[in-house]
């Protein structure tokens, strides 16, 4: 379970830089603005449409490796998105990835087997109570309306980049909490389990919430602003929701040391990536 849950999150996140790629593409060609005026730009964008198709993808491969595996594990296998990206569009502009970059990669990659070899994240619960729901609806969705209200007071680019990256952080790991519970439903009751879950209908609209979220921050400042908020803060935000509403376990102790070391690692490759290809977004266009 645990291996396919593993192929199935790599899938996944390949398909999710794929998508993402080109969604930044199409956001780079639609004038500067916010919201629901910004989505209706971006959908008469062919470019836009690919993204979404990748994204879709990559929400089919999430799906099942939640269904195969622990929250605390499959989502911060998609922190390997960003080191994705970088291998899909360099080749796109016939230019080779500088030394500095392949050891960020490779850095993040060693982070990431450490992170979670040291945790070793276990459970098999897809449901949760109400009573653990209903708090961490509101922390969730209050965490993202107040990414949304501070940016509307700040001029400052690289913080509305951060903030709107975090709020999307926080959507897409409550997407992926709901939507390992939706197909919970979908596993144990077939598809009028699935219909008739409140889930169901609650990580389409975070998911579609979240969406809006990255397109501003893709929009409101460059990458080395928003693309650490983003990676670090899901992969965050899901092992704590994982563990929270799932109870999922990951080890304690002296595990921890080594557990922080790789996110370390996760966070110093993230950064020197986006500063080694300062200019990533705009190799699709």
């Amino acid at each position: 379970m645990i291996a396919l849950a593993l192929l199935f999150a790599v899938l996944g996140a390949f398909s999710n830089a794929l998508g993402t790629a080109f969604q930044r593409k199409a956001a780079a060609t639609v004038p500067r603005g916010g919201g629901l005026r910004l989505l209706r730009d971006l959908v008469r964008r062919p470019a836009w449409a690919i993204g979404i198709a990748g994204v879709t993808g990559a929400a089919v491969f999430q799906a099942l490796a939640l269904v195969n595996g622990p929250m605390a594990f499959v989502q911060p296998l998609f922190i390997l998105e960003l080191p994705f990206a970088l291998l899909l569009a360099v080749p796109l502009m016939g230019r080779r990835l500088p030394a500095a970059a392949w050891w960020a990669i490779a850095t993040v990659v060693a982070g990431l087997a450490l992170l979670l070899a040291a945790a070793a994240p276990a459970g098999t619960r897809d449901q949760a109570a109400m009573d653990r729901w209903i708090p961490v609806l509101a922390c969730t969705l209050g965490a993202m309306a107040a990414a949304v209200a501070l940016t509307r007071s700040s001029t400052s680019p690289l913080l509305r980049a951060a903030v709107l990256a975090a709020g999307a952080a926080i959507g897409n790991a409550l997407t992926a909490a709901l939507m390992k519970s939706a197909t919970g439903h979908l596993t144990d009751g077939g598809l009028p389990a699935f219909l008739t879950a409140w889930q169901t209908y609650g990580f389409a609209l975070t998911g579609i919430a979240a969406l809006l979220l990255l397109e501003n921050a893709l929009q409101a400042g460059p990458l080395v602003a928003s693309q650490p908020a983003l990676t670090i803060g899901d992969a965050a935000v899901s092992l704590l929701l994982g563990v929270v509403l799932f109870e999922e376990t990951i080890r304690t102790g002296w595990w921890l040391l080594p557990q922080a070391a790789g996110a370390l690692l996760i966070l110093w490759g993230v950064l020197r990536l986006t500063r080694v290809v300062p200019r990533l977004a705009d190799i699709v266009r």
